[in-house]
């Protein structure tokens, strides 16, 4: 099982359909994707389970943005009709903040001396949703950054000048739009947005008041000591537990399918889907 996971529709490098084979070579019975503000690599997926006669079940699912106080926090929606009205007008207006985000992005990195970014960084994206990593990938292809890591440490990550922060949702926005299309609300990857530990129950607290619904306590790279902080907290708003590999391209430290297990103090939020076994 991997309820996290992105293609080309966003910034994730398998196109939907390499991405299911990849879950049925990795023995991955259940996969969610959930690219970032965009189902749209949904309907290949699930065309590629039945062109390939794939085993594996796929989980329709999302990935929102969302601004928290001075965060950018992301919200995983799984199980999700995404043919639900209410549901698609969130999703196209999110689309449009994305877009702006971009040309904005661009602008800035232009006064740099990065005049062609914007088109550089698009045909990286191709279909899917452009993001930061589109604009860092294209500082790598075509600007000498030489790695990911340098383009995000020197002008795209947190407080640097391609960190463009986009009028996004809210999180209660996000979790009533994940609702209105029957889906459950799920607090992405905790540990990553760099917060002290009071920081960090102020913002697992304020999703369990906004009726979200669980929080990955199991991911990649999570110490030990981490693992049980997050359970902790987690156990203590009564909310459930996903997991996840936020897996975007095969690599040495990222793999489908590659986290820690939940531990016994949370209820998996699975726990009471149909048809599931995995522990």
């Amino acid at each position: 099982m991997d309820l996290h996971s992105h293609t080309t529709a966003s910034d994730g490098q398998l196109t939907p359909t390499e991405l299911m084979l990849r879950a049925d070579t990795m023995q991955v019975d259940m996969i969610a994707i959930t690219d970032h503000d965009t189902v749209s690599g949904i309907e290949e997926a699930e065309q590629a389970i039945v062109d390939h006669r794939l085993k594996v079940s796929l989980i329709s699912g999302i990935e929102l943005s969302t601004q928290w106080k001075s965060f950018g926090i992301h919200i995983v929606g799984l199980n999700l009709n995404v043919n639900e009205p209410t549901f698609l007008r969130g999703v196209a207006a999110q689309k449009a903040v994305r877009q702006n985000r971009a040309n904005k992005i661009a602008e800035k990195l232009a006064r740099t001396g990065f005049s062609d970014i914007l088109p550089q960084a698009q045909a990286l994206a191709g279909k899917g949703e452009i993001t930061r990593a589109h604009f860092a990938r294209a500082l790598v292809t075509h600007h000498g950054l030489g790695t990911m890591d340098n383009a995000f440490k020197r002008f795209m990550g947190k407080g640097k000048v391609g960190d463009v922060k986009g009028e996004w949702l809210s999180i209660a926005e996000a979790v009533k739009l994940i609702h209105a299309a029957g889906g459950q609300a799920v607090l992405a990857h905790p540990l990553k947005y760099e917060m002290s530990t009071k920081w960090l129950r102020r913002l697992i607290a304020h999703f369990a008041e906004v009726n979200g619904d669980a929080v990955e306590v199991a991911g990649p790279g999570v110490s030990g000591q981490s693992q049980q902080l997050i359970h902790e907290i987690v156990a203590s708003e009564k909310l459930k537990g996903s997991v996840g590999s936020d897996f975007h391209n095969p690599g040495r430290w990222t793999e489908l399918g590659r986290f820690q297990q939940i531990l016994p103090s949370v209820t998996p939020l699975w726990h009471d889907w149909p048809c599931v076994s995995v522990a």
